[in-house]
């Protein structure tokens, strides 16, 4: 390693890369194995010209979020399971008022609370569906520190760019790991603003987009325009409206800047699988333990390799089936009963078998037991 070298938690890289993409405020409520977050944050906003704030409770911390949002700042949140759940309905409205901002939520073991210092990525489908009606959803899952850096700047940049609340799912094994990671040249960093209208005085259209667009330019409150902004469903000025054809019109397009901009947004690691039988589909700190087991398995003559979603709402479909093609058959790992497998057999079908290894009783799947696995089928 050279240049920029650190020592650093998941927990840590996380806040220090969310700086780096021009994260100015967090809201938040301590809860484990996320608190890290907020007491870094607490240290590192003020020395950045950002704010910090610690609120009541989880469901205020997301408002909190929102309005910083709405007035031009760059913000973000951090939670695990429980608190994950409480703020599904403001990431609805968010969602629905087309407000940038990053949800952190650092899994853990479950339901309610569960082993809350213990791995499990049992918030995959909350993830998804956990807020209510049909809306966008983008959700990042990284692996090791140097990713949580990484991708926590491209959750800032895919919010910017779709106006929407991107999801970063992490989870207590990379959350809580320390590595030694190279840190970029910040000069050499993409940045992504939200894009802002040039002009002043009252904003009548504000939700307005142009033919073959799906992203309005709105700017930030206090900076000239004025409209409005709601949860419920509205018209192009940001009113509410129960025209049934301005809420299909509105509705669809949410839906359609993620679906239509799905190969800017998805984003897949492959490894090992150009002449591999075996497919481990995996995600998020899961994919360290397939990584020394595929190691293991070449030692031993079996050919596997291993496909990450690193996007992992929407789901890498197309990748997916590509690789289905090719491999005899497919083993899902995951901290968790099986929620990522559902779409893998969705997607699947029946281009090849799909089998299944989860955990969650609070400890982390092993390599030994992922190549027993692969003995096995």
């Amino acid at each position: 390693m050279a240049g920029n070298v650190k020592l650093m938690q998941g927990n840590e890289a996380c806040v220090e890369g969310a700086l780096a993409a021009g994260m100015r405020f967090f809201a938040g409520y301590p809860i484990t194995p996320s608190t890290e977050i907020a007491e870094s944050a607490a240290v590192r906003l003020p020395q950045e010209g950002g704010k910090f704030i610690q609120m009541e409770d989880e469901l205020s911390s997301m408002a909190a979020v929102i309005g910083a949002s709405v007035a031009g700042a760059k913000a973000m949140t951090a939670t695990s399971g429980p608190g994950f759940s409480l703020k599904q309905e403001n990431i609805g409205y968010a969602a629905l008022a087309e407000v940038p901002c990053v949800i952190v939520d650092v899994q853990r073991a479950g339901p309610s609370t569960g082993l809350p210092t213990s791995p499990s990525q049992g918030d995959y489908m909350q993830a998804r569906w956990g807020t209510h009606g049909d809306h966008p959803v983008i959700a990042i899952s990284p692996s090791s520190v140097r990713e949580v850096y990484d991708l926590v700047i491209r959750c800032f940049n895919l919010s910017e760019k779709y106006r929407t609340p991107v999801i970063f799912l992490m989870d207590e094994i990379i959350g809580h790991m320390r590595e030694g990671v190279e840190l970029p040249d910040p000069d050499s960093i993409e940045i992504i603003n939200r894009k802002i209208p040039d002009f002043t005085g009252a904003y009548k259209t504000c939700y307005h987009v142009a033919e073959g667009e799906y992203v309005p330019q709105m700017a930030p409150f206090g900076q000239g325009e004025r409209y409005n902004i709601t949860g419920l469903i509205h018209d192009e000025s940001g009113f509410p409206t129960n025209s049934n054809e301005l809420a299909d019109k509105l509705c669809h397009r949410l839906m359609e800047k993620i679906e239509h901009n799905v190969d800017d947004i998805v984003q897949v690691e492959e490894y090992d699988l150009e002449d591999a039988d075996v497919a481990v589909v995996c995600f998020g700190g899961t994919a360290r333990s397939v990584r020394s087991a595929l190691e293991e398995a070449k030692e031993q003559g079996i050919r596997a390799g291993m496909f990450r979603p690193i996007t992992v709402w929407p789901f890498p479909e197309k990748q997916l089936k590509e690789v289905a093609k090719k491999v005899s058959k497919i083993l899902v790992v995951e901290h968790n009963y099986g929620q990522m497998l559902l779409e893998v057999q969705r997607v699947v079908g029946d281009a090849c078998p799909v089998s299944f290894l989860g955990k969650i009783n609070g400890t982390v799947i092993t390599p030994s037991e992922i190549l027993e696995k692969l003995k096995e089928d």
